[in-house]
């Protein structure tokens, strides 16, 4: 007898005053799909109201990936170029303004928009096995907004940034526990032990410092940003993005014309 898989979800655990989120597709290592995304945006919102919750904690299901990327099945039918990239901002801003301090636990990658989610945490633990990129050179052939690119260059320095857009490299942990974007790194048996200690130090301390701190850097990050709307949709709109995503989807390389 065969049983179906769960269909891809977001999972949400309240233990005393900690929440716990599991992205929750491991049979495409956590790549998120639409609903998945949509379904973050409302656990957050819910998160920012309760006063109880002092730490949330975001993971991915299973030890081969915290976030893999989207789902890429969705950009088939994308029409409206930079809609997505201003969709899925929206979306990121409710983790990243949430009051209370966020740990991401990462095993395995944190890839694409799994990156940007683990950057948007304030703190991340990952074992030392870890790899962290957005290797959309190589993939898809799509860009990311001013906006998040100005938050992963804060958290990881514009070099690294350009290293991982530009040759689509995957780093290692050790390389960002040494930067400082790592908090700490931990064996798979340890990571979670390591994780909930953490969270008992954070939650331990005063909130509404902790949240003025934390989102008064968000505000100063976010300020003055450019209009980079022309850049976003030269890129959706190009047939260098088309080929990218049927690529992908058809199992081959694609072939970029620079069109």
């Amino acid at each position: 007898m065969t049983t179906n898989p769960s269909p891809p979800c977001l999972d949400l655990t309240v233990d005393g005053n900690m929440a716990r989120v599991t992205f929750n597709n491991p049979a495409a290592r956590n790549a998120l799909t639409w609903p998945m995304y949509e379904e973050l945006k409302r656990i957050c919102d819910s998160l920012a109201k309760d006063p109880k919750i002092r730490v949330a904690i975001f993971r991915g299901a299973g030890d081969k990936a915290f976030v893999s990327g989207s789902d890429i099945q969705q950009f088939v039918d994308l029409k409206k170029d930079e809609a997505y990239e201003v969709a899925v901002d929206h979306i990121f801003a409710s983790l990243q303004q949430l009051p209370m301090p966020t740990i991401a636990m990462i095993e395995g990658l944190a890839v694409g928009s799994g990156l940007l989610m683990a950057t948007f945490c304030d703190f991340r633990i990952s074992t030392p096995d870890a790899r962290f990129g957005i290797p959309v050179a190589k993939t898809l052939g799509n860009c990311l907004s001013p906006s998040n690119l100005s938050w992963l260059a804060a958290h990881l320095g514009t070099p690294t940034v350009k290293k991982m857009l530009l040759t689509a490299e995957l780093i290692k942990a050790p390389k960002l526990l040494a930067s400082g974007y790592l908090y700490q790194t931990a064996e798979s048996t340890e990571i979670e032990s390591a994780t909930n200690v953490l969270a008992q130090k954070l939650a331990a301390l005063a909130p509404i410092t902790q949240k003025a701190s934390k989102l008064t850097l968000a505000h100063l990050l976010q300020s003055n940003l450019p209009d980079c709307t022309n850049l976003m949709r030269e890129t959706y709109n190009s047939q260098d993005f088309r080929e990218g995503v049927n690529a992908f989807l058809e199992g081959h390389q694609p072939q970029w014309i620079g069109r």
